[in-house]
C-alpha cells in the first residue's frame, strides 16, 4: 500500500518533475535548450516536450529565443533575487571566517555595532579555544577591542561623540583606551590603515585584529576579526595576519553587493 502511494505521488506530480528537470538542464555551458534536446533528454515524445516547454514558457520561467530554442527567463532571475535578498550577513560570512581560521589559525568573530555597544553575531573557532569577553551572542562596549574600534572608526563624529558620553570609556585591562582625545587619534589611525591591531585591551593578553564590512552602499555594517593569544602572533607576524582579515573583510563586502543587488 505505502508503495502504491508513493508511486500515486509521482504520477500526479509528473509534470512538475519535467519542468523540474527542464530547467536543471541549463547551466554554463547550455545557455540554450532546443524541442528536440528537451525530448531527447527526457525520452519523451518531441509533442509532450513542447508541452513543458510551453508551460513553462507561459509561467515565465523559460522563454523562446529564436530560432535556437530556449533559454531562462525573466522569473527565474527574479526568484534568484529573492533568494539572495534572504541571506543574511550571518550566512554569507561564516563560510568566509571558517576560511580565515584555516589561514590565521586564530579564532574568527563577527560583531555589529549597537549604539554604544558591540554585539558578536558569530564565533568561528580553532582547535585551541581562548577564553575571551566576545561569546555569541554578548553585547560589549564599543572602547576596547579590535572590532570595537573599527565599527566606531568609520562612524559620524557626533555619533562617535554620543558614544563616549553614553559609554563613559570604562576600563578593562591596563591597556584599554579611556581618554577620549586618545581614541579619537586611535579611530584616525584606523581609518588610514583600514585594520585596527589591539593587544590587551579588552581581554588581557589576547591580540586583535579587525577590518570593516561595508554594505552596498559603502557603509560599515560590521566586522570581522580575529582573536589569539598575543604570544602566537608576533610583531613580526602581524602583516601577514592583517592581510588576511583584511581580505576576508573584503570578500564578504563583495558578497553582500551581490545579494543587494
Amino acid at each position: 500500500m505505502t508503495g502504491q502511494r508513493a508511486s500515486g505521488y509521482r504520477e500526479r506530480n509528473s509534470t512538475a518533475d519535467r519542468a523540474l528537470d527542464i530547467l536543471l538542464l541549463f547551466d554554463d555551458g547550455r545557455l540554450v535548450v532546443g524541442g528536440q534536446e528537451v525530448a531527447d533528454q527526457l525520452g519523451v515524445a518531441r509533442s509532450t516536450a513542447y508541452r513543458y516547454l510551453q508551460s513553462l514558457v507561459a509561467s515565465g520561467f523559460i522563454e523562446e529565443q529564436r530560432p535556437a530554442g530556449y533559454r531562462l527567463g525573466p522569473r527565474v532571475f527574479e526568484l534568484a533575487r529573492l533568494a539572495r535578498k534572504g541571506v543574511g550577513l550571518s550566512e554569507i560570512a561564516r563560510p568566509v571566517m571558517r576560511d580565515l581560521v584555516e589561514t590565521v589559525g586564530e579564532a574568527a568573530l563577527l560583531t555589529r555595532r549597537a549604539g554604544a555597544t558591540v554585539v558578536c553575531l558569530e564565533r568561528e573557532e580553532t582547535d585551541h579555544p581562548v577564553r575571551l569577553s566576545y561569546e555569541r551572542g554578548h553585547v560589549l562596549p564599543i572602547n576596547a577591542g579590535a572590532a570595537a574600534l573599527v565599527l566606531l572608526a568609520w562612524a559620524p563624529e557626533k555619533e562617535v561623540a554620543d558614544v563616549i558620553e553614553q559609554s563613559g570609556l570604562p576600563r578593562f585591562t591596563g591597556a584599554t583606551v579611556t581618554d577620549a582625545d586618545v581614541l579619537r587619534e586611535r579611530l584616525a589611525e584606523i581609518r588610514a590603515s583600514g585594520v585596527a591591531v589591539t593587544r590587551g585591551e579588552l581581554d588581557a593578553d589576547v591580540l586583535g585584529v579587525a577590518a570593516p564590512i561595508r554594505d552596498e552602499r559603502g557603509d560599515v555594517v560590521a566586522a570581522v576579526s580575529i582573536a589569539a593569544l598575543s604570544h602566537r602572533v608576533p610583531e613580526e607576524r602581524v602583516p601577514e595576519v592583517a592581510a588576511a582579515v583584511r581580505a576576508a573583510a573584503a570578500t564578504i563586502t563583495e558578497r553582500l553587493a551581490v545579494v543587494a543587488s
